[in-house]
């Protein structure tokens, strides 16, 4: 099946969110090329970015599913490579 890179940058402004998070990051961890996390305390939200490889149907369910849990957005970028 064929790939696509992508980041999906991600926003959360409710740190209860956190745990679900991680666990959608980790259920999809195969794909996953990388992360990063910053906290950014002076506005109270972290920022995440997930660098990850994997079919678009993939990476649009795992964007999907983190972008619905409340206090959570999520854009996602891909790369025109292959």
């Amino acid at each position: 099946m064929e790939t696509r890179v992508a980041i999906i940058g991600i926003i959360v402004e409710n740190v209860d969110a956190a745990e679900e998070i991680n666990e959608h990051l980790h259920n999809y961890g195969a794909y996953i090329i990388g992360r990063m996390g910053i906290p950014y305390r002076e506005k109270g939200i972290s920022i995440i970015s997930v660098a990850i490889d994997a079919p678009q149907d993939v990476i649009n369910t795992l964007a999907g599913k983190i972008g619905r849990l409340p206090g959570v957005s999520t854009k996602t970028v891909y790369s025109t490579t292959k």
